[in-house]
């Protein structure tokens, strides 16, 4: 893993705060030791779950979004590092693998023009040589055994997710969606918003469905698409859940679940679904903060949950004396995602 990397010791000293009296999560989440094979490292230990940072918005820039979601690692692992390690969760759970080394992408994007054609190949491309570094990284992980929560980026990488899972499994995975969105659009170019279009073009995504679309943001030609293919992608909308009621949250929850359980499958989180959180994409109209805890505790809590990614945060779009809040999110976040899976240990 040549692009990696390593989050050290000093590193994780750096972002802890330690109390007289209190023991720590940075004090407990483990390191891959200088030195140390990661791989060898990774196959003995006996932590289960993996922090895997992408700190990149090539995607999202690909897609004419706002950059700023390339924040959200460094916001997330400070927070991590500072929640309490007690019986309801313990930091020493989790291997802290590092962050994928993004600097020549990020620095070749960022005087490209979206606008113009020639460019949006080229951030495309870009997106591609991030792809296939992070298919490389999760496909390891998951052939050592281990459950990867990765923390982006833009929702690009879910493309890298789902088919790094896939070629660790040897077989397609199924994926769910927190999204207003779909990302399921057009294989014009990679970018954030087709990372599952690509990954089920390609054989890695056997079932996908998107919870929460939100109907003013989702393209007739995206809707006739979906409508094709229900039997093997199928979505619901905020709108009939929320606003028209139509239908309940907790039985939508149960709804998606039996279409993707029977086989291992991803949790994909786009924090643009949230109302309020800064992000490429960001909305005023959108679940609560609770109901997407629910969700991540919801679908964590079944042995064929094989991935965490939660993406599109972007901490420095937001207020600068609260930008922190969105790595406490992320926290919360992937504590609800350890927390449903104390059974399965």
């Amino acid at each position: 893993m040549e692009k990696l990397i390593p989050f050290t010791v000093s590193d994780l000293a750096k972002v802890t705060n330690h109390r007289s009296g209190e023991v720590k999560f940075g004090e407990k989440m483990l390191t891959i030791p200088k030195g140390e094979d990661c791989i060898t490292f990774l196959k003995n230990c006996e932590a289960k779950y993996v922090l895997f940072g992408i700190p990149e918005d090539v995607g999202v820039r690909a897609n004419f979004g706002r950059p700023g979601a390339a924040s959200a690692w460094q916001s997330a692992i400070s927070s991590i590092a500072n929640i309490q390690h007690n019986r309801f969760c313990k930091g020493s759970q989790i291997v802290i693998l590092g962050t994928l080394d993004v600097a020549a992408e990020m620095q070749e994007a960022q005087n490209l023009d979206f606008h113009k054609t020639a460019d949006r190949k080229l951030l495309g491309a870009l997106v591609e040589r991030i792809d296939k570094e992070v298919v490389h990284v999760i496909t390891n992980l998951i052939r050592c055994g281990k459950t990867p929560i990765i923390i982006g980026g833009g929702h690009n990488n879910a493309y890298g997710n789902i088919k790094g899972t896939a070629l660790g499994l040897g077989k397609p995975i199924n994926a769910i969606n927190f999204d207003a969105h779909s990302d399921f659009r057009i294989l014009e170019g990679r970018h954030s918003g087709n990372g599952f279009s690509y990954a089920y073009e390609e054989g890695f995504l056997k079932k996908y469905f998107i919870f929460g679309l939100h109907e003013n943001y989702t393209s007739k030609n995206v809707i006739d698409i979906l409508k094709k293919m229900e039997a093997r992608v199928n979505y619901n909308t905020y709108d009939e859940i929320k606003v028209r009621q139509q239908k309940n949250f907790q039985q939508e929850l149960n709804t998606a679940y039996d279409f993707i359980k029977n086989d291992a499958y991803g949790i994909e989180i786009d924090l643009d679904a949230l109302p309020n959180i800064a992000s490429s994409a960001m909305t005023m109209s959108g679940f609560s903060i609770e109901e997407l805890r629910q969700f991540v505790y919801f679908f964590g809590k079944n042995k064929n949950a094989a991935y965490l990614h939660i993406c599109e945060g972007a901490p420095a779009l937001g207020e600068d004396k609260n930008n922190h809040l969105i790595g406490k999110l992320i926290g919360y976040l992937v504590t609800d995602f350890i927390k449903s899976r104390k059974e399965l240990l």
